[in-house]
């Protein structure tokens, strides 16, 4: 369950464009006037404010301290330790908060997943499908890399539905896995609050995501605080806190195998 866990502890805001439609849907409650030109052009606001809070980089690495609750309960807390080089790969170690030893460490490629259990003194070597085979989440090597980065994931452009409050933005979009309802700050387009539903009626699969405490300190408008829930058939609560976060410093990463652990 500690892979679950780090695996999803993490988008993909993609380029403005121009929407001549909103259709509201059932979802939906107060939806602008679809047929003023000022209700396109605000939701064309909308998504370039989204745009311009893409986070572009070219090494991430942060501190993260994880605490979870599955369907046994709370468990142990953990640290993560992540480094990033943006689309090429992704380095996690995972350490036990209560025993003070390095759990587990992960590599990720674009097309592969290698896990050290230290704790078992085993090797994991995996297709990039495990990622989704523990998560039960449609994940790609991106979508993990901006889950983890501070990103909205799955965000399509077919954007379905849109409201405005005094103080904040809703909108709707569908895509190929999820039905996406996503609640931005209209101050400054933070993404607060990602809603995403399967599309697949038979199943029941959906994933809350809570971004709060952003900073600006190291450049881009940063979440230290992101809380992620994922139910189907059980239920997973994840909290994160980013501890420490830098952007584009140089990093180096080290993986061994040592050769007495079992290959899986």
């Amino acid at each position: 369950m500690v892979m679950a866990v780090i695996l999803l502890t993490a988008g993909s805001c993609r380029t403005t464009r121009k929407i001549s439609k909103v259709i509201a849907t059932k979802d939906s409650v107060v939806v602008i006037n679809t047929t003023a030109a000022d209700s396109i052009r605000l939701v064309n606001e909308v998504l370039e404010g989204l745009h311009k809070n893409y986070i572009d980089f070219k090494t991430f690495s942060a501190k993260i301290k994880v605490d979870y609750e599955d369907s046994k309960g709370k468990q142990p807390d953990v640290n993560a330790y992540v480094r990033i080089f943006k689309d090429s790969l992704i380095w996690i170690n995972v350490r036990a908060s209560f025993l003070d030893i390095d759990a587990f460490r992960i590599l990720i490629r674009p097309d592969s997943v290698f896990v050290v259990n230290k704790l078992d003194k085993e090797v994991q070597f995996r297709s990039l499908d495990y990622l989704q085979d523990v998560t039960q989440i449609p994940f790609d090597f991106k979508t993990l890399q901006d889950l983890l980065v501070g990103n909205p994931v799955f965000l399509d452009s077919n954007i379905v539905a849109f409201r405005k409050t005094e103080s904040k933005y809703l909108l709707s979009a569908v895509g190929p896995f999820f039905k996406h309802l996503l609640t931005i700050s209209s101050d400054n387009k933070a993404v607060l609050h990602s809603k995403l539903d399967d599309v697949d009626l038979m199943r029941s699969r959906t994933a809350d995501i809570t971004y709060s405490d952003f900073e600006t300190r190291n450049g881009p408008l940063f979440a230290t605080r992101r809380e992620i829930t994922v139910a189907e058939k059980t239920r997973l609560d994840i909290r994160m806190n980013y501890k420490q976060y830098d952007f584009n410093k140089e990093l180096s990463i080290s993986f061994t195998i040592p050769k007495s652990y079992k290959r899986r």
